[in-house]
């Protein structure tokens, strides 16, 4: 605003700008070609981007290193059919090496059985990886009989613990008074406690037979122990008979004599096809703690042995509660129930840990 009567002379070169107003666009200036060191290099290093490069989105170029453009995972597995698929997982064939024949390059499953790998190429399909070994006709014979007791002998099976500390105690006296006679093992001791249960439960010393289209129940009056003896063609049941009515020192004995026999293969048929209870000891072997074993047929049971444990136990005295060592054994009969109720193998395993347990009645 101008007062009235002010010259107004002063204010002809006031311009919009001067009172904070736009500025007045600019002339248009004649264009200039770019210097030279604004221009794309003819060596096609591209250090400068072109003109216009700023208005343009970059395109999308092809990987050199894939030489195509990228895949998803399932665009990368060749198509195989699910029957060729499995074949090639059990032969080790790697799919990516086939070349499908079949419909849009489908690996097939004749593909998968014509490939070939290239030589030095280790796969499963260059060869089997394993050996067939023919079976000996004592390992048919051993395959035949357990197959039918396992299919035929409804077995049933009862375990107990067995404290040896007293029956290990009276081994090592007799073998230390023995002057080198006899030396007495563990398992000649439950040989001859097996034969003992036996005799005070004679259910258990029977055998299924088959005569004459009838079936029987034949107990016997005697105790032959069959002991199981592995040897190089197989297991064997060599028979110490009459366990019942011979001593411990008979017994270790004719163990002895019949598993060098048994390895050695010079058994009589007589010496190893009969008997009326078996006795499997694996012991010797400190990672067997206990298991089970097949009946020999035609017996109605058989006794597994595990290995010796020692095993820490509370005895009250009258001091208090003191800790010791038991050695202790699991055993498991395994009882044919076509012959030996359960009732019955339990009364057995009852009589047998008895007279473990209390050894000088073997002595009787």
């Amino acid at each position: 605003m101008v007062e009235e009567g002010t010259d107004v002379s002063e204010f002809e070169s006031f311009t919009l700008e001067d009172a904070g107003g736009e500025k007045a666009p600019a002339k248009e200036q004649p264009k200039e070609e770019a210097p030279e060191a604004t221009q794309q290099s003819d060596s096609g290093a591209g250090t400068v981007p072109p003109s216009g490069a700023a208005e343009s989105a970059p395109q999308a170029v092809e990987s050199d290193s894939m030489g195509a453009k990228l895949q998803t995972a399932l665009d990368r597995e060749p198509s195989i059919s699910p029957a060729a698929k499995k074949a090639a997982l059990e032969k080790g064939v790697p799919l990516k090496a086939i070349k499908g024949t079949g419909p849009g390059g489908r690996v097939t499953l004749a593909d998968v059985e014509k490939f070939k790998p290239a030589a030095g190429t280790a796969s499963a399909a260059a060869g089997p990886t394993y050996e067939d070994i023919p079976a000996s006709s004592m390992r048919k014979t051993i395959a035949t009989r357990l197959r039918e007791s396992m299919n035929q002998n409804p077995h049933y099976f009862v375990s107990t613990t067995l404290s040896v500390t007293k029956l290990l105690k009276l081994r090592e006296a007799l073998n230390a008074s023995s002057d080198g006679k006899y030396k007495l093992s563990v398992n000649d001791f439950l040989i001859k406690a097996c034969a003992v249960a036996c005799k005070k439960v004679p259910a258990v010393n029977s055998s299924w037979r088959e005569q004459d289209g009838q079936a029987i129940i034949r107990q016997h009056n005697t105790v032959d122990v069959s002991v199981a003896v592995a040897t190089p063609v197989g297991l064997m049941t060599p028979i110490v008979k009459n366990a019942d009515s011979i001593g411990l020192s008979a017994i270790s004995t004719a163990v002895k004599d019949l598993g060098k026999r048994a390895r050695d293969g010079k058994l009589k048929p007589e010496e190893y096809q009969g008997g009326t209870f078996t006795i499997s000891n694996m012991g010797m072997n400190p990672a067997v703690e206990r298991f089970t074993a097949v009946i020999n047929p035609p017996q109605a049971a058989i006794l597994a042995v595990g290995t010796t444990r020692k095993v820490a136990i509370p005895v009250e005295t009258e001091e208090g509660t003191i800790t010791e060592w038991d050695d202790q054994i699991v055993v498991t009969g395994s009882f044919d129930h076509k012959v030996v109720d359960g009732a019955v193998g339990g009364e057995w395993i009852r009589e047998l840990k008895k007279v473990v347990e209390n050894p000088l009645e073997m002595m009787l």
